[in-house]
């Protein structure tokens, strides 16, 4: 016979906001039984104020009704997807909500030991998230190591015991960068802060990276929080459905500070046929039809005069430095392809960022791009090799 599993180690209760500890959270009408839970039992539901008679264009009345806060059989299919327990997934709108959440619940408002910290060049929706709570944002940027970016992760747990700061933000693979922060760097980051702060690793595009998600670290390491959508890979950006993979004391508080019923009945429906075998046989052979064609598309980039770089990154889009940014910009814009103008965020004066999309989209850049020369005349500054994380 087996020895008992020992039990996870605990949530620490200090990180979560005080005033939000015994926060019960809004009473819906699908959780305000004698319980507390949904109730599956047939009944009269009066409790809502929902209309008694169905809509003309939802004849079946499937949507008459309030959806529950967190579909049972979503939240059940999300959990076997990653090997974990219903109690640790949260499903939200979008993994944007994830992240709101996290900062709603966690951080003061203008308490400066409260603040998040982030690694730029990331994702805007960290900064603007806090910025909206009035939260400090730290920022401690990547390295440029010449065709790839770094995560200075010991910089990061730096700054966490200098300044203070609740939450720490790692997107891995990155946006708009495409790097991958090593799991063992992963781990010992939490390790370091586990009193001090909630690393989140966002893997919003980890369909397309080979390293394991980092959801293998949750066990040993509660003040982690891993954030995954499908929006990417799984294609369904527009149903908005992503979920948060967090200690259960963690996940019920997000719960509780979660706006009444993040998942219209339609999404859940969406999302949970998005779970089936064969529906996820269908994505795993997208990613790998998109990861060829990156590569294809990142060979001949780099062949482009005016090109000064090309980033090695393990996502669905390519990072690319050009001598003259307006110049590409101009002569794909002419060509009714828009790609993401990159010059106004950190350390990115110069670039510009690539989806992957179909082979004739990928042929139409090409062509677009056949003609690109070097302007002689152009004055941007050449790319530095190297930053320095601020300190």
């Amino acid at each position: 016979m087996s020895a008992a599993r020992p039990a996870p180690p605990g949530f620490p209760q200090h990180l979560i906001r005080e005033d939000l500890r015994d926060f019960a959270g809004y009473s819906s009408a699908r959780t305000s039984g004698p319980t507390g839970l949904v109730d599956a039992s047939p009944r009269v539901w009066l409790n809502a104020n929902e209309s008694g008679d169905p809509s003309a264009v939802d004849a079946e009345g499937r949507c008459r009704r309030y959806p529950e806060p967190q579909p049972p059989d979503l939240v059940e299919a999300f959990a076997d997807l990653w090997a974990t327990s219903p109690d640790r997934v949260v499903v939200g709108r979008g993994s944007d909500e994830a992240i709101e959440l996290l900062v709603r619940a966690l951080c003061r408002p203008g308490e400066a030991r409260d603040g998040i910290i982030v690694t730029s060049p990331t994702f805007g929706m960290y900064a603007v998230s806090a910025r909206l709570h009035g939260v400090p944002v730290v920022d401690v940027p990547q390295l440029d190591e010449d065709i790839r970016w770094r995560v200075d992760t010991a910089a990061v747990a730096e700054a966490v015991g200098r300044g203070g700061a609740r939450l720490v933000f790692l997107a891995s693979p990155g946006n708009p960068t495409g790097t991958v922060v090593p799991l063992r760097e992963v781990a010992d980051l939490a390790a370091a802060v586990a009193e001090q702060a909630v690393v989140v690793v966002d893997e919003a595009y980890g369909e397309y990276t080979a390293q394991r998600s980092a959801v293998t670290l949750l066990e040993e390491h509660p003040n982690l929080v891993v954030l995954r959508t499908l929006s990417k890979a799984h294609a369904l950006a527009g149903a908005r459905v992503g979920i948060a993979l967090a200690h259960p004391d963690l996940a019920a508080v997000l719960r509780r500070v979660q706006a009444p019923y993040p998942v219209p009945i339609p999404v859940a429906e969406l999302a949970l046929a998005a779970l089936s075998p064969e529906a996820l046989a269908q994505t795993r052979s997208r990613v790998g039809q998109t990861l060829v064609r990156r590569d294809q598309v990142g060979r001949w980039l780099r062949d482009l005069p005016g090109v000064r770089a090309v980033y090695a990154g393990e996502a669905n889009f390519l990072l690319v430095r050009a001598e003259d940014p307006d110049r590409l910009l101009s002569a794909l814009d002419g060509a009714g392809v828009v790609v993401r103008d990159l010059r106004q965020q950190p350390l990115l004066q110069d670039a510009v960022r690539i989806t992957i999309g179909t082979g004739t989209e990928m042929e139409q850049v090409r062509q677009a791009l056949a003609g690109l020369r070097p302007d002689p005349t152009s004055t941007n500054p050449p790319r530095p090799t190297t930053q320095e994380p601020t300190r």
